[in-house]
C-alpha cells in the first residue's frame, strides 16, 4: 500500500512530517511511503533516520503552495509543488492515499480538480472526529463548503455513515442534523429541507442534534455547513485548550490541591490523551476518488505518525465502493 505525502505542507515541515512518515513505516509493515517535495532536503532529513530504505520513494518537487496563496491559482500555476505531485499519484492510482498538512483551501482544490469527485457527488466535504463522552463523532462538514444547498448535506451525512461504519466500526451509526434545537421545525430554511431528505436517506437519521449534545456520544455524526462545522471545530479546540489551562491553574493553587492533582495524575494523564488531537491524525475529505487525509497545520511527528495510519485504514475499508453505492442510491435532486 503506497501513501503519498506532501513533504512540505504545514508548519513543522519537512522535519516532523518525514519523522513522522519513518515512524509510520517502522509501525507499519504493509506500507510504502511517497514523499513529495524537494528531493535534496528531503534527503538531508532522512540521513539522520533509520528506516527501510526500499519502502521510500522520493517524487522530486522543489515548489512549495504557502497558506497565503489563492487554492485555486496556485494549484494551476505550480505544477511542480509538492502538494500538486502528491495529488497527481492518487490520480493515476499510483497511492491509494495523500496526507498533507498545508493549505485546506489548497488541499480542497487540488483534490478536486486533480484526483476529482466520486460520480453523483456534487461536493467533497471535511469530516473531523472528536473524542466524546461515550466513543467519538464526526462532525461534517468542517471547512470545505462554507455555503451548502439541502442535497449536500443529505450526501455529507451518507459519506459520514459510511466513514464511521467501515472506519470507525460503528455499528448502524445515528446521524444528527446541527440544529438549533431538536424539535423537526426548528431551524432555518437549510436545516428544514435537509431534515426531510435526511429522513428519506438510507442512513439511519437519528434527528436535529443541538450543539450541547454534539460530544455527549448520542450521535455518531453531526451533519452540518462548513461554515457552521468550523465554528464548532474552532470552539471546540480552544475550549479544550482553555479548560485544561484553567484546572491547571486551579490544582496549583495551593497545597491541598497540589496533593490532590499528585493522587489523581493517571487520570489527568488518561484524559489529555483523550483531547490530544494528535492521537487522531487529521480529517478526512470525503468524496474524492482516492483517499485524502487532511492534517492540522501544526502537525508535529506524532500527528503525522497517526495520520498516515489514518490513511492506511481509510486504504484498506475501501470506503470509497461504500460512498459510491450509498451516492448512486440517492434520487437527483436540483435545489
Amino acid at each position: 500500500m503506497k501513501i503519498a505525502v506532501d513533504a512540505f505542507g504545514g508548519d513543522n515541515a519537512p522535519r516532523a512530517v518525514i519523522e513522522g512518515c519513518v515512524a509510520a513505516l517502522n509501525t507499519y509493515k504493509d506500507i510504502t511511503i511517497a514523499l513529495c517535495g524537494d528531493e535534496e532536503s528531503i534527503k538531508k532529513e532522512l540521513s539522520s533516520l533509520t528506516y527501510d530504505s526500499s519502502r521510500v520513494e522520493i517524487h522530486h518537487a522543489p515548489e512549495v503552495i504557502g497558506c497565503d496563496e489563492q487554492p485555486t491559482f496556485a494549484i494551476r500555476r505550480k505544477k511542480n509543488s509538492s502538494l500538486v505531485r502528491a495529488m497527481e499519484l492518487a490520480r493515476d492510482k499510483e497511492a491509494e492515499c495523500v496526507v498533507s498538512a498545508g493549505s485546506t483551501g489548497a488541499v480542497l482544490a487540488g483534490a478536486t480538480f486533480i484526483v476529482r469527485r466520486i460520480d453523483g457527488v456534487k461536493r467533497p466535504a471535511l469530516g473531523v472526529v472528536f473524542p466524546a463522552e461515550k466513543g467519538c463523532v464526526m462532525v461534517m462538514d468542517c471547512g470545505a463548503n462554507v455555503d451548502c444547498k439541502p442535497s449536500y448535506l443529505m450526501q455529507f451525512a451518507v459519506m459520514a455513515s459510511a466513514y464511521m461504519k467501515d472506519v470507525m466500526d460503528a455499528d448502524n451509526p445515528r446521524i444528527g442534523l446541527l440544529n438549533n434545537g431538536a424539535e423537526a421545525e426548528k431551524g432555518n430554511e437549510l436545516t428544514k429541507a435537509a431534515y426531510k431528505l435526511l429522513e428519506t436517506a438510507p442512513i439511519n437519521f437519528a434527528g436535529n442534534c443541538e450543539a450541547r449534545d454534539i460530544l455527549t456520544g448520542e450521535f455518531d455524526a453531526v451533519i452540518c455547513d462548513g461554515f457552521a462545522g468550523n465554528v464548532v471545530l474552532k470552539h471546540t479546540e480552544g475550549m479544550a485548550s482553555t479548560l485544561i489551562s484553567m484546572l491547571k491553574a486551579e490544582l496549583m493553587a495551593d497545597t491541598r490541591s497540589k496533593i490532590g492533582a499528585l493522587l489523581s495524575k493517571p487520570a489527568f494523564r488518561r484524559f489529555k490523551k483523550v483531547m490530544d488531537y494528535t492521537e487522531y491524525g487529521g480529517a478526512p475529505l470525503l468524496g474524492i476518488d482516492g483517499g485524502v487525509i487532511k492534517a492540522h497545520g501544526s502537525s508535529n511527528a506524532k500527528a503525522f505518525t497517526a495520520a498516515i495510519g489514518q490513511a492506511r485504514r481509510l486504504a484498506l475499508c475501501g470506503i470509497n465502493e461504500s460512498i459510491r453505492s450509498a451516492i448512486g442510491q440517492l434520487p437527483d435532486i436540483q435545489d
